[in-house]
């Protein structure tokens, strides 16, 4: 069916009965809805994105995308495993750590925290610790007998900086008279990290693994192996071949495995916000509607002649689905023109501020992604397409004899 009369009929509907107005008022209205909608959309979901990638970004700095634990809780072999796990596909570095519950104490003030053992050249090549070091240098813990790496937060509420000195307190410790005697040694601050996680900096400290091993009275013995790929998002395909690999009793997690009930709530939120926001289009659909629905009842007499010169019930259908279509095109347009620019506004000049000591983000974190665009645009699209359909079928299925019998 040509559509060229429809299109030229629905153009013309959509103006101002009045000279040299342009756009009619209503469909100016109907055409702001749409475009605040979309807008909203584009701002809220590219700003839930950016909060999801900082967040990754974050974990995945102090954490590995695979770390290797046994069963058995110690690793004597680690050496000669992590050189075994380096040599699979897709892993990039290998790390060993000792990994154990403390508490950190200086003078009246003490915190429980996890003390990490690492080696340093090897650490730096599984995870982004030393880009988050403030003051010092992670190097430091080869050089410095007893030397500890803490989070801001931990060295703020110790009050401690570097060349500072902190007890590291473990209950488990020698048999007593009394039963078991807590074991203290003191450790100097290297280095000072700040992640942006209140989690890590406030709970981790981390010291060579010689002096962890020492420290908790595990010999020669890592807690588990650190593992980088070279796809985070084959880390779970990694990790079976990994576990299949080395079998009993070693036993493979990925980052997503421990972070799953942290990543789904942020999803579900996301899609939450969706859905909630959509209902703003959904609004506007209803002006789309009576819109067209004001515009069939003045057209009456128009849509009687037009029936009576040959035109067909699709036709006149065509106009008004037509109409609203020139109106979700317009409003989804300038929609996403406007999120766009608001979210590059936001991201490159930082107009938002939050306080970092609250939330450790200076601004608001945007990541604009395609698919968010397309999911906007369509979902805006289909509903104003839905909302034709009734005021084009009113006017399809008019009489054309009432209209014109007192002509």
């Amino acid at each position: 069916m040509k559509l060229s009369y429809p299109f030229f009929i629905a153009l013309r509907y959509s103006k101002s009965r009045k000279k040299n107005r342009g756009v009619s008022f209503n469909t100016v209205i109907s055409i702001g809805g749409v475009a605040l909608g979309v807008m909203a959309l584009i701002i809220v979901l590219s700003v839930m994105s950016g909060f999801h990638e900082d967040l990754q970004r974050k974990i995945l700095g102090v954490n590995t995308h695979i770390i290797v634990l046994s069963y058995e809780g110690r690793i004597k072999n680690y050496r000669e495993l992590a050189d075994q796990i380096k040599a699979m596909p897709h892993v990039k570095a290998v790390s060993p750590f000792v990994l154990g519950q403390t508490m950190a104490a200086r003078q009246k003030r003490a915190q429980g925290i996890y003390l990490r053992g690492v080696l340093p050249a090897l650490e730096q090549t599984t995870t982004d610790i030393g880009k988050y070091v403030k003051h010092g240098s992670v190097n430091a813990l080869d050089d410095i007998e007893n030397g500890i790496v803490v989070g801001k937060e931990l060295a703020s509420n110790l009050e401690v900086s570097v060349d500072d000195e902190i007890n590291i307190i473990s209950p488990m410790g020698d048999i007593g008279p009394l039963g078991m005697l807590p074991k203290a040694r003191k450790f100097r601050v290297v280095a000072v990290f700040e992640v942006g996680m209140f989690e890590y900096d406030s709970n981790l400290a981390m010291v060579s693994i010689q002096s962890a091993q020492k420290f908790f009275d595990i010999g020669d013995a890592a807690s588990g192996i650190e593992v980088k790929i070279d796809d985070i998002y084959k880390a779970e395909a990694v990790r079976t071949y990994i576990s299949k690999s080395l079998g009993y009793p070693y036993n493979a997690r990925d980052w997503m495995q421990m972070n799953r009930n942290l990543f789904s709530a942020l999803k579900l939120e996301k899609f939450a916000m969706f859905v909630i926001l959509t209902l703003i289009i959904l609004v506007a659909a209803f002006n789309i509607i009576s819109t067209l629905i004001m515009n069939v009842m003045e057209k009456q007499r128009e849509i009687a002649i037009l029936k009576t010169m040959g035109a067909t019930n699709t036709g006149i259908m065509w106009i008004f689905m037509i109409q609203g279509l020139f109106i979700g095109l317009a409003g989804t347009t300038i929609g996403l023109v406007g999120g766009s620019i608001t979210c590059f506004l936001l991201d490159s000049y930082e107009i938002i501020k939050l306080p970092a000591d609250v939330y450790y983000l200076s601004h608001l974190p945007v990541k604009v992604k395609l698919m968010d665009f397309a999911l906007v645009a369509a979902s805006a699209l289909t509903i104003s397409f839905l909302s034709t359909i009734y005021p084009a079928y009113q006017a399809a299925r008019l009489n054309p004899i009432e209209p014109l019998r007192y002509e």
